[in-house]
């Protein structure tokens, strides 16, 4: 039997429920900011730091050589903090379908649930506080057997705020829970980029979930170790273990 210490899942679109509205917040800054940005596109970059998507998007619409190229990156993400954090504490959050029983059944057999996301700290505390899954966290967002969860990070805690693809958040969250082998680790998440740092980080494995941002037919051209339709089949799959 495989002995599992970790279970890393990412946030909006795995664990907590995102109808586009992710994507919707992007679109709104954009439009605000004078950006052009297409569906496929930002859904493409979904997983990312939320940064480095204006990033991305600036740089095809004017180069980054382009003298207002980093003064409208900042713009448009100021403005997507804005629509985002306003989203999230004014509209429902709620989580993903079967989370919590995934939750308390990773809490029954004694493996540790870590939170990364693309998203910056800020935000994640409103949704952690939202949801009540702060609850038991230190002061670096790292908790106890008892807790809920048992770490969360973000980009904002990583050097340069380098996110996913990099396996570095994985490697905060296990280094902050005292497990050093990355085969007694798994990771799950609804976009290729959370794919992608499951492998990079050498996770035991690397699954996807295909109720979030991306489809089935989208995350099955990304290398992957299974796909689940929700965290429900997900657990019924880490049970046979």
């Amino acid at each position: 039997m495989l002995t599992i210490k970790l279970v890393i899942c990412d946030m909006a679109g795995t664990t907590v429920k995102d109808e586009r509205e992710v994507e919707q917040c992007f679109f709104q800054a954009a439009e605000k900011t004078g950006l052009t940005a297409s569906s496929e596109k930002v859904v493409a970059m979904m997983g990312l730091p939320k940064k480095l998507v204006f990033q991305a998007l600036w740089h095809d619409q004017i180069g980054k050589d382009h003298p207002d190229y980093s003064a409208n990156v900042e713009t448009s993400f100021v403005a997507f903090k804005d629509v985002l954090e306003t989203h999230y504490r004014t509209q429902p959050v709620t989580p993903t379908e079967g989370c919590l029983e995934l939750f308390a059944w990773l809490k029954s057999q004694g493996i540790k649930i870590a939170l990364t996301t693309g998203f910056y700290r800020e935000v994640t505390d409103i949704i952690l506080d939202r949801l009540g899954w702060n609850q038991g966290l230190n002061s670096e967002y790292i908790g106890s057997d008892a807790s809920i969860i048992q770490a969360s990070i973000t980009p904002s805690e990583i050097f340069n705020n380098e996110g996913r693809p990099a396996p570095y958040m994985i490697q905060k969250a296990m280094y902050k829970l005292g497990i050093v082998d990355a085969k007694t680790v798994v990771s799950i998440g609804d976009t290729p980029a959370d794919l992608e740092s499951g492998f990079n980080a050498n996770c035991l494995y690397s699954f996807g979930i295909t109720n979030g941002t991306h489809t089935r037919e989208q995350l099955a051209v990304y290398p992957n170790d299974g796909l689940f339709g929700s965290l429900r089949e997900f657990q019924e799959k880490l049970s046979q273990f």
